[in-house]
């Protein structure tokens, strides 16, 4: 019997294959060994690839995203206008028998060659450079808080029990009294009236929490982490100047952009962690052209700002459909499905900043006290299947809101208001007179209020 073969219809027929290294890359253009090249990491070593891939003829090239590594080739390739196509390394695993790097770059220049594998979202370049300053940023956040922590500690092991008597030991009340130590003082009175006004205990409280045990060795390691979480802070400062550099640069490169304005958000909480000196309600109404995105309750301003260096405007709008943007976020069930029945509906594992964003941003929603549509979902899911489910759908719901608002122009209304703590304060206050004006029968002429005929 003759041996029956199964061909399949070649969808990219001038493809080539790169396996990434973090030493070398071996780039294959067929299935022979003639057809396979191994290149270093160098610049005059990637130039050298993508020369031999135009003698080749190649076209489009599939790589993988390995680590940080494929980024210089990746902008190599892209400058010498090949089409480039980076995949997840879990699409082009190889079936089973030996692996070699050879036989890596083979079995992606096959599986590309035959239109079997779809490339991963990227943003623009402009979005990538705002993207690289806000996760510098956000590493840096992480270091000052292990730094807070380790000041904790030191203050603890010394007696100084200022996080019971103080929310937060670097706030305005913590950071001055842990000065005072670390320059010398001991005496708890006089740290205690370093208090802020803000400070919810009194300088007697604090006072009896503040009495040290006088341990030179804590206080030498104090004084250290106050340095460095100083330099944390003069860091942060410093990726603010340039992340606010980088938006005028988007902005006012496109008129689209700039010809929009909003008013202030008086009543907007603003976080001690987000960037200072930056109008982020103003900035993200015009990075998306008009879409008021802090209209949402439970969106902050760090989450508005993930949103913006994450994706962008136009890599929302690459996605063709919210679903889309929803399962790419990883947000969405992944059904599996076997002879009719459902066998999984869990939600794919893995993660990335802007989902852990619009998870923040659902689990604030849920504290809400106030009744709003969100934060009623929010409740009936955590009634039904618990907090973390409750989590995740909300951030689904408001990730397919986003792409609603962004791409089709519909604006967010909340048919029943959120009203901001002020707001509150001031409904609850006008509630107040009115209940005594009732009580007591006032009228226009006992309040002074009938206006005189003009």
């Amino acid at each position: 019997m003759e041996q029956e073969s199964i061909s399949m219809e070649v969808v990219n027929p001038q493809a080539a294959g790169v396996d990434v290294g973090s030493r070398s890359h071996w780039v294959a253009v067929g299935q022979s060994e003639q057809d396979v090249r191994e290149y270093g990491v160098f610049n005059q070593d990637l130039f050298a690839m993508a020369e031999w891939l135009k003698e080749k003829g190649v076209k489009t090239i599939a790589m993988e995203s390995t680590g940080t590594y494929w980024q210089n080739l990746y902008a190599v390739l892209i400058s010498k206008n090949f089409q480039v196509i980076l995949c997840n390394g879990k699409f082009t695993k190889n079936i089973k028998g030996k692996k070699t790097d050879i036989k890596d770059c083979q079995w992606i220049q096959k599986l590309h060659t035959l239109g079997l594998l779809t490339g991963s979202f990227l943003p623009d370049g402009q979005t990538e450079e705002l993207r690289t300053y806000c996760r510098h940023r956000s590493n840096l956040l992480h270091l000052a808080a292990s730094t807070s922590k380790k000041m904790q500690k030191y203050l603890r092991l010394m007696n100084f029990r200022l996080d019971v008597v103080v929310k937060d030991i670097c706030g305005l009340t913590g950071l001055l009294i842990i000065r005072s130590i670390c320059e010398g003082e001991v005496d708890s009175s006089k740290l205690a009236s370093l208090r802020h006004g803000n400070c919810r205990k009194s300088e007697e409280e604090i006072a009896r929490a503040l009495q040290g045990n006088g341990r030179k060795d804590f206080l030498f390691a104090l004084q250290q982490e106050l340095e460095t979480y100083d330099h944390l802070q003069n860091k942060i400062e410093q990726c603010d100047v340039e992340i606010d550099k980088m938006l005028d640069r988007i902005i006012n490169s496109d008129d689209n952009k700039r010809q929009h304005h909003i008013e202030p958000k008086p009543h907007k909480r603003v976080n001690k962690n987000t960037p200072k000196d930056i109008d982020l309600n103003l900035r993200s109404y015009q990075m998306f052209e008009g879409t008021d995105l802090l209209a949402i309750e439970g969106m902050s301003y760090s989450t508005v700002l993930a949103l913006m260096s994450e994706v962008g405007l136009e890599g929302i709008r690459k996605f063709k459909t919210a679903k889309h943007f929803a399962s790419w976020l990883r947000l969405a069930p992944n059904n599996k499905v076997s002879g009719g029945k459902v066998l999984s509906s869990k939600v794919p594992k893995g993660s990335n900043r802007l989902k852990i964003a619009l998870r923040n941003a659902a689990n604030a929603i849920g504290n809400l006290k106030d009744s709003t549509p969100l934060r009623d979902f929010f409740h009936r899911i955590n009634f039904r299947k618990g907090r973390v489910s409750a989590i995740s759908a909300t951030a689904r719901k408001l990730a397919v809101i986003i792409w609603n608002m962004v791409v089709k122009g519909v604006p967010y209304i909340n048919p029943e208001g959120y009203l901001f703590l002020d707001q509150k304060r001031k409904l609850g206050l006008v509630k107040r007179i009115k209940k005594q004006i009732d009580k007591f029968g006032l009228t226009e002429d006992d309040l002074g209020l009938k206006t005189a005929d003009i």
